[in-house]
């Protein structure tokens, strides 16, 4: 028999964090304390990172959280504290403002974009087990000098962070203050000598340097003509406030005039800038110990927030020290090294499920969409596993592997089968036979997470921990391997664990899918698209590389033509890229009206400068936003130029597991993203063609299938009626709202009804549908109200909708796929609203999903078997483009007029369209 090979569990790595605070409690070091004011730290952060960067598909600005998070993470792992807190102001009068009214007044406004993402820090620090603290009457920093002097008498270094001056004068020998700089990024020390340097004073009497300077953020007026020096000096001679208010009479000039005319002014700012250090704080230091998040509530969060990268992040500073501990035991592997060795293996257990872990990598240097290299095959069944290496199996073991692939009657698992399918297909390898692709079960499971990588779903769902890669065979893996070359056999213990925990994973997720009734959903619809999709994938579009490159010209002559015409109008050249030179063109040079406040002016983003082109329609902004319209559009090209395959086609990438609501996602490139309804996306599409050997481009989509699916739930009889009788929907509900026959509704009355239509479907407010629509909030409320005393069961299913979700805490589609909403029982009313409106989106998306899911493996079932040559290329939202062989067109447009149209019965008709052309913009209709 072959060689075989023990698998032993790697060693646990240790941490940082976790060690740090055991050598605290140890070796007579003192633990740390690590304080941060949440509410000035979360403003740094929301200035400091791009607010529609961080925009979630429900509409939740995020980007203060994130940057709060991402910082708090940077300083646990950087300063190993062993005890955490963070304090927040709370929004109720304060001692000070009720002992000073104007105290901290003539603030600007907060941005609408920051509201509601202190409750969400709070909550994700919930999740990370760090205690926050509030006391109502008094401010953060108040908090922040209770513990901190609480901290320095019971043993601890402290170290504060926060963005307010005030908090220098806690610092002493063992208090330091973390104040930034720049953003977040940037978080200085000061310790006593720092503040000195900076100020001239000690950290003690920063407060009385203050109370005579005054503190604008505070609305705190010092004394006129004194700045921080002149103060300093009197501090100097003086000691402290009372000090230099005792001897004003002594200070000579307009300074000492100056002060004696001020002097109340300076015992009110001292004694509100005096931090209070003794207020009752019930957390003990107990509550506030740096301990493992709660790794479950976490992920919840973070997939809501959809934050990609920090769950890593915070698995990675928060790992704990483990005792090695023992992972499920996997059977000695065998390296066949014949034909006989593999079938006596495969064989022994003809109909046992089988997982394979297929290990590939990327075919260096090959041309865009190439498949992948296969590297080697793992198996694992029930109390056996298996490694191969097929590039050094010999013709019969060839055959016996290619046996076993191929043969439906032997189930197997595996972990993104798509991508396996089509590396070992281009080895020649087909495989069938595939009941499970574990990737897609845990999407089915759990929609919301950002990640389904084998690793991570291995440590959610089994709790073990699976190396990325293989250890080598000198470290971490102990291995006896007879004669066996050790990375080859580091290699292949690490595959064969790997499939072993894909089998295990089938087993948990397979449970779990049949509790909730979406073990169909897989093998009759996930499963079977995977291979369509490789399919299309492998096919590709074919592109005029000519055409192409000849809009990249294009675009890059209207981006020069733009930039000159933006030089005119001001006179001069400027960088269009430069915000911060853009705001001195729009805002002192031309003297436009003010966008929206940001830390670094005022914002250039696009939709505020597009708002300001509609108030103004200034030419230098009609230039400006033409240059940036061209530079994107020229990026887009650029990007399907670098994609164009060897063999002139483009072949992008589907991926399933994505978008929450079952959508797929086109990735390198997308081509969903391309603009339809503009001239220049339409000049995008003309790149598209139908490739050699072919006829003609059909394109068919569904219309208004979201608006079908909304009123097929909604049980609406007369707008069942409109459909079944082909009226235009929008027109047909704008002549109800307004109240004016069919034909008298004007194209914006109709543009209205259109957009609250779907903004209903998705939860948009009365203040959405206004800002949407450019109208007022009132007219916005009475188009709502009207729309719905029309058509009241419409607003009938959307309340129930939320409302069983509610108590279920997921939503369904037509076809029971599941989005889980636990925060429908959040305490955070942010949380709560994200969780609504995808409540009510989920469904109609879903279902929409769904439908043309069902309808591409139709398609595809109609022309296997009537025989024809024609192929699906691609799938764009609700619509199918087919490459059609010569011949074919009339029998392929039929086909696509009933199965799609036939994909799912509903209470209206699912209407198709269909057009034909030598160009995807040709076959527009």
């Amino acid at each position: 028999m072959g060689t075989r090979l023990a698998v032993v569990s790697p060693a646990a790595k240790s941490s940082s964090v976790s060690s740090a605070a055991a050598s605290a409690s140890g070796e007579a070091k003192r633990p740390r304390l690590l304080i941060l004011d949440g509410h000035s730290m979360a403003f740094r952060a929301f200035f400091a990172l791009p607010a529609d960067n961080f925009l979630t598909a429900t509409g939740q600005y995020t980007n203060g959280v994130y940057g709060f998070v991402a910082m708090l993470l940077k300083m646990i792992e950087q300063r190993e504290p062993t005890h955490v807190a963070v304090a927040f102001d709370l929004d109720t009068p304060t001692f000070r403002s009720e002992s000073y009214a104007e105290y901290k007044g003539g603030r600007n406004a907060t941005p609408e974009e920051f509201k509601g993402q202190i409750p969400l820090i709070d909550q994700v620090m919930g999740a990370l087990n760090i205690v926050t603290i509030t006391k109502d009457g008094y401010e953060a920093d108040d908090i922040l000098a209770t513990l901190s002097s609480r901290g320095e008498r019971d043993g601890f270094d402290v170290i504060v962070v926060s963005g307010d001056r005030d908090a220098f004068q806690l610092i002493d020998e063992h208090v330091t203050v973390l104040y930034p700089k720049k953003g977040i990024s940037d978080l200085p020390p000061m310790d006593a000598a720092a503040v000195f340097e900076k100020y001239g004073v000690q950290p003690a009497n920063y407060p009385d340097l203050a109370a005579l300077v005054g503190e604008k953020a505070d609305n705190l007026p010092g004394i006129p003509g004194v700045g921080p020096k002149t103060a300093a000096k009197w501090i100097s001679l003086y000691g402290d406030t009372e000090g230099v208010l005792a001897h004003a009479d002594e200070v000579k000039g307009k300074a000492g005039e100056s002060l004696r005319a001020h002097m109340d002014d300076v015992r009110r700012n001292r004694e509100l800038n005096a931090l209070l250090r003794d207020l009752d704080l019930p957390q003990t230091w107990a509550e506030m110990e740096l301990r493992a998040p709660n790794s479950e509530l976490v992920d919840e969060l973070f997939n809501v927030l959809e934050f990609r990268t920090l769950r890593k992040r915070v698995a990675d500073v928060f790992a704990a020290p483990e005792e090695p501990k023992e992972l499920t035991e996997v059977a000695q592997a065998l390296l066949p090294t014949t034909a006989k060795e593999l079938n006596a293996y495969l064989d022994a257990a003809p109909e046992a499920l089988q997982a394979l872990d297929v290990v590939l990598e990327p075919v260096a240097g090959a041309s865009p969409g190439t498949p992948d290299e296969v590297l080697a095959i793992g198996l694992a069944r029930e109390g056996a596993t298996a490694w191969l290496d097929p590039t050094q199996l010999d013709d019969a073991s060839s055959r016996a592997l290619s046996a076993y692939l191929a043969d439906g009657a032997r189930p197997k698992v595996m972990h993104d089968y798509k991508r396996s399918f089509k590396a070992l297909r281009a080895r020649g390898l087909e495989l069938s036979g595939v009941v499970d692709d574990t990737m897609i079960s845990a999407y089915l499971d759990q929609p919301d997470r950002r990640s389904h990588d084998v690793v991570d779903l291995v440590q959610v769902y089994l709790h073990e921990s699976l190396e990325e890669e293989p250890a080598s065979a000198q470290g971490e893996l102990a291995l006896d391997l007879d004669g066996g070359d050790g990375a080859e056999a580091a290699r292949a213990a690490h595959s064969v664990r790997r499939a072993d925990s894909i089998l295990r994973l089938h087993q948990e997720l397979a449970e779990r899918l049949a509790q909730n009734g979406q073990g169909a959903l897989l093998t009759d619809l996930e499963l079977p698209l995977s291979r369509i999709l490789a399919d299309m994938e492998d096919a590709g579009i074919a592109v005029d590389v000519p055409a192409l490159e000849a809009l990249m010209d294009q675009f890059k002559a209207t981006m020069e033509q733009a930039k000159q015409e933006a030089y005119e109008a001001i006179g001069h050249e400027v960088n269009l890229g430069s915000p911060k030179q853009l705001q001195v063109v729009l805002f002192e040079e031309l003297e436009l009206p003010k966008t929206k406040k940001i830390k670094t002016g005022f914002t250039t983003d696009a939709a505020s400068l597009q708002e300001l082109l509609e108030k103004t329609g200034h030419p230098f902004l009609v230039a400006l936003m033409a240059h940036r319209d061209a530079s994107k559009l020229r990026q887009t090209v650029e990007g399907l130029r670098k994609a164009v395959s060897e063999d002139g086609r483009i072949h992008t990438t589907y991926a399933q597991t994505i978008a929450a609501t079952g959508r797929l996602s086109s990735l390198n490139p997308n081509l969903q993203n391309i603009p339809v309804r503009s001239e220049e996306g339409r000049r995008i599409r003309e790149v598209f063609t139908v490739g050699q050997g072919y006829e003609t481009l059909l394109t068919a989509d569904y219309s208004q299938i979201e608006m079908r699916i909304l009123v097929h739930l909604a049980e609406d009889e007369a707008l069942i009626q409109a459909f079944k009788d082909g009226e235009d929907l929008h027109r047909f509900v704008g002549a109800h709202v307004f109240d004016v026959a069919p034909e008298d509704v004007t194209s914006a009355m109709r543009s209205k009804v259109k957009a609250m239509s779907y903004g209903l479907a998705y939860g948009l407010s009365q203040f959405g549908l206004s800002k949407q629509l450019n109208i007022s909030v009132d007219e916005a409320r009475t188009l709502m109200k009207d729309y719905y005393a029309r058509f009241g069961a419409v607003k009938t299913y959307l309340a129930e909708v939320v409302m069983k979700a509610k108590d279920d805490l997921y939503t369904e589609t037509l076809l029971g796929r599941r989005r889980n909403l636990p925060d429908l029982a959040s305490d955070v009313r942010q949380l709560r609203d994200i969780a609504e409106r995808a409540a009510l989106n989920a469904p109609i998306q879903g279902s929409a999903a769904d439908i043309i899911k069902l309808a591409m493996l139709a398609v595809r079932r109609r022309l296997d078997a009537e025989g024809l040559n024609s192929r699906l290329l691609l799938q764009v939202h609700d619509e199918l483009i087919v490459e059609v062989a010569p011949g074919e067109r009339q029998a392929v447009e039929a086909l696509l007029v009933e199965e799609m149209g036939s994909a799912m019965e509903l209470k209206v008709p699912l209407d198709v369209h269909v057009g034909s052309g030598r160009t995807w913009q040709d076959a527009g209709h």
